[in-house]
């Protein structure tokens, strides 16, 4: 993966990908004033350097069956880089989990997961997550309403910090 320097329009093109990754590379260029074969290229080469990791659609969990979103918050065992590792590789395999973050602290590790109902989420607890290897506590948190949802990061505060 080569490293790409960054200037003020590989920012804006990653902004512009970042808020609609559907943009077309003619109307993109546009956006960023420049002519679109250079645009393909430098989308390309921000690909290929790992800052564009991929595309995606943002989905209505409610309207395909997924009215419950649940934070677990979960403690293990041993944290021993092979533990921790294993565990990871677990939560990969659980569709339900979204999301998987590991914490410093007195949390191991939080994670997202969607269910269509409560009592989904409750077999998925009792019979997944609870029950895997060393696993010593689950504390969980209902989801009420997302106020927010931003993916990504704010690129426009990079190039600041960047220059700082």
């Amino acid at each position: 993966m080569q490293r790409v320097k960054l200037d003020g329009i590989d920012r804006r093109i990653l902004a512009d990908l970042q808020a609609d990754g559907r943009i077309t590379n003619v109307e993109l260029a546009r956006r960023v004033g420049i002519s679109a074969p250079p645009c393909l290229r430098r989308v390309r080469a921000l690909e290929d350097a790992g800052y564009i990791q991929g595309y995606h659609a943002h989905l209505a969990p409610e309207l395909l069956g997924f009215g419950v979103t649940v934070f677990a918050m979960v403690g293990l065992e041993n944290q021993a880089e092979n533990d921790l590792k294993a565990f990871e590789t677990r939560v990969r395999n659980w569709p339900l989990v979204r999301e998987c973050t590991m914490l410093a602290g007195e949390i191991d590790f939080i994670l997202k997961v969607v269910a269509k109902d409560w009592e989904a989420y409750q077999h998925f607890l009792t019979t997944e997550l609870t029950a895997a290897p060393n696993v010593a506590h689950v504390k969980t948190s209902l989801g009420i309403r997302q106020s927010k949802y931003e993916p990504g990061v704010p690129v426009e505060l990079a190039e600041t910090q960047a220059s700082d």
